[in-house]
């Protein structure tokens, strides 16, 4: 290969890494002087790859900037060298500068002048020898502030420099070797440059390192978990494709007549290797514990964790069996650990049943709620190693785990899902595709996601709890509804049971006994079909006639003192409502006893029929002894509240609700001793809403 082209591949990638450091400094940097020299030298560093880079392809004027920044990198490494040198502790009391102030300012002088000469000689070309010599001194001058900064330092504080120092000491010693032939030689060794793009792109980690264990400086470091798994996975498998490629040039070179076939074969296997080796959940999972152990301060990603572990309780197909909940559950708590999968328990009346596995194959006995495992989790709030209750049992203060699950070797986690002091279930995690120590943060994430978890089981169990407490409530408000009605009928049944002993001979008297007996069959039924079928009604309303309704009302209450006077005005003569007959008719006719009741049987009663708009409006007025104020607001509607010796209570609450059902309303006006008028409003069906008035 051209060696400028691989001097100018080297400067390049050198240049590349110095700008992604700067980047990164730029981004975390909150300031601190330290850390913007630091800076400053980086961002020195990268202006001089990238002036090198372009004066080797060549750039015009691109070798006199690379000439300059040759020496401002130097000074600038040193500037940061000083500003490291520390302080004494106790200063003399006599002493009017601080002793590390004045090295700083005398050698940063010393630095600066030498380079002013070096770029001052780089213009001269007879002056290359003397170039050399000062580009030498600067890396000598170089050398000794780093000693100074780093002898002079603490234990604790050349920890922190270790790396920094070992960056700056082969960068300085580079150019030390290089410039001192070049003083011998009166010339640069092209091999010497040509490998010092590459030997400074490697010293990039070094800076980096070091940077981040300074926290003095205020320089944080921070790269997502994610990118730093892939880069190594990316950058593991480009050492290992180098590798099988440096073998393979060389199998081909010294192979022979089969030198090109084996390269061929060594190359496609290697691929294939590859792509199984990253396939590989072991092997994935074990990259993964191995960056997050040593080059993290903690082990998880809370962040990441946190938002996949609420993403994976909430998002679930209520139609897909394996996304129900409990399954969300245990594939939220085994992802972070890179766990196979795993079962959970649920309390169920006095047991905890298992309701759901992933890839879990074992046993799922039920657990009494008494049993001394649950009692400890309860109590405790501890996660359970398996592994270790089977080789410390004492630790466990002699604790026998279910058989069942005692004997599962695949069994390594117990999280309970507590939810204040309630034992909601527990789960049981099958062992991690890598081995996994289970410490205090792992303890820690597995308790935290557990309380997580068992609030969305227990808000689930709650909603379950509060449907079914509605469908009860529900029923047994139907059944209030339909055991009114019953009431009714079989007061029906009663007052044609005492008409009969004086009108049984009267024939018309007994057809109408029978139309009685069989309107209330009818109707009987109907309620028991309603009963079964919950509380709406099985057909879909229908229009209904409203003078047949009111007729009907008042023919099922016949008999009744004193009988109701029914007036239909013509503008609703012929005009239909939306409802169900049977049940409209039951409202009329329950109103229509009401006012009978009020008035007594020398009262009067009047229904009448009229239109307002687009409404019906049906009343039911009566001359009896009214109600208060007080009485309609608080007690009229309120179910189960009667003034009947024998009432329930539900019958004008019925009505209401029914009225309201249809898209109406049931307004009444009433005063003590003046009687009171109930109004049903209900909107006209079909061709009736746009018939004019009085057509």
């Amino acid at each position: 290969m051209d060696p400028r082209l691989l001097g100018i591949v080297g400067f390049a990638l050198a240049a590349v890494a110095w700008l992604g450091l700067a980047a990164l400094l730029t981004v975390r940097s909150r300031g601190n002087r330290v850390g913007r020299l630091l800076l400053a030298a980086v961002g020195v560093q990268f202006a001089w790859a990238l002036a090198t880079t372009l004066a080797l392809l060549p750039v015009a004027g691109a070798h006199v900037a690379a000439d300059v920044l040759e020496q401002l990198r130097s000074v600038a490494w040193i500037a940061l060298l000083l500003w490291l040198i520390p302080s004494p502790n106790a200063p003399s009391a006599t002493a009017t500068e601080d002793p590390a102030a004045r090295t700083r300012r005398h050698g940063l002088a010393i630095a600066s002048a030498v380079a002013a000469a070096s770029i001052a000689l780089g213009w001269i070309e007879a002056s290359r020898q003397l170039l050399f010599t000062a580009s030498t001194v600067l890396a000598v001058l170089g050398l000794v502030c780093l000693e100074q900064a780093y002898r002079n330092g603490t234990d604790e504080r050349r920890w922190a420099l270790k790396f920094l120092a070992i960056g700056l000491a082969a960068l300085f010693g580079f150019d030390l070797l290089m410039y001192s032939d070049a003083m011998l030689y009166a010339r640069l060794n092209p091999a010497w440059w040509i490998a010092r793009g590459y030997a400074n792109a490697l010293l990039v980690p070094l800076i980096a390192i070091s940077a981040a264990r300074n926290r003095g400086w205020r320089l944080e470091i921070g790269v997502s978990r994610q990118m730093v798994f892939h880069s190594t996975a990316l950058f593991a498998a480009g050492a290992y494709l180098l590798a099988v490629a440096g073998g393979g040039y060389y199998i081909r070179a010294f192979g022979g007549a089969w030198g090109e076939v084996v390269q061929a074969l060594l190359l496609f296997g290697s691929v294939i290797a590859l792509l199984l080796f990253f396939a590989s959940g072991a092997v994935r999972a074990r990259l993964r514990v191995f960056l997050s152990k040593h080059f993290f301060s903690y082990r998880f990603d809370y962040r990441t964790e946190w938002l996949r572990l609420t993403r994976t309780l909430s998002e679930g197909d209520p139609a897909d069996e394996s996304a129900s909940l409990p399954h969300r559950v245990v594939r939220a708590l085994a992802a972070p650990l890179e766990s196979a999968g795993g079962a959970v328990w649920l309390r169920e009346g006095d047991a905890y049943a298992c309701a759901a596995t992933v890839n879990y194959h074992g046993p799922r006995a039920t657990v009494p709620a008494d049993d001394p495992m649950l009692a400890l989790l309860r109590e405790r709030e501890w996660v359970l190693d398996v592994g270790e209750w089977r080789s410390q049992r004492e630790r466990y203060e002699g604790l026998e785990l279910p058989a069942d699950l005692g004997a599962q070797d695949e069994a390594w986690l117990v999280v309970p899902l507590l939810l204040g002091p309630e034992l909601l279930g527990f789960v049981m995690l099958l062992r991690p595709l890598a081995p996994l120590a289970v410490d205090w943060e792992v303890r820690d994430l597995l308790k935290s996601a557990a309380r997580q978890a068992a609030s969305y089981v227990g808000v689930k169990r709650a909603v379950e709890e509060l449907v079914q407490a509605r469908q009860f409530e529900s029923f047994n408000r139907m059944s209030a509804f339909v055991v009114h009605d019953l009431k009714n009928l079989v007061a029906q049944l009663g007052l044609m049971t005492k008409n009969a002993q004086r009108h049984r001979d009267n024939p018309e008297f007994q057809a109408d006994m029978l139309a009685t007996v069989e309107n209330v069959m009818d109707r009987m039924q109907g309620l028991l079909l309603q009963l079964r079928a919950g509380a709406r009604p099985v057909e879909q309303p229908a229009p209904v006639p409203l003078a047949a309704a009111i007729a009907g009302a008042a023919a099922a209450r016949g008999g009744l003192r004193p009988e109701p006077e029914i007036v239909v005005d013509a503008s609703v003569d012929s005009a239909s409502v939306l409802a169900h007959r049977d049940r409209l008719e039951r409202v009329i006719g329950h109103l229509i006893q009401n006012a009978a009741e009020a008035s007594g049987p020398s009262g009067k009663i009047r229904v009448l029929a009229r239109r307002d708009g687009n409404e019906a409006l049906i009343e039911v007025e009566d001359n009896g002894k009214g109600m208060s104020e007080d009485f309609i607001r608080s007690r009229l509607f309120r179910p189960f509240v009667s003034t009947k010796a024998h009432g329930m209570g539900i019958g004008t609450f019925e009505s209401r609700e029914y009225v309201r059902e249809l898209g109406g309303r049931l307004d009444v006006r009433s005063a003590e001793g003046e009687g009171t008028v109930f109004t049903i409003r209900l909107p006209l069906s079909g061709a009736a809403r746009t018939q004019p008035i009085g057509a």
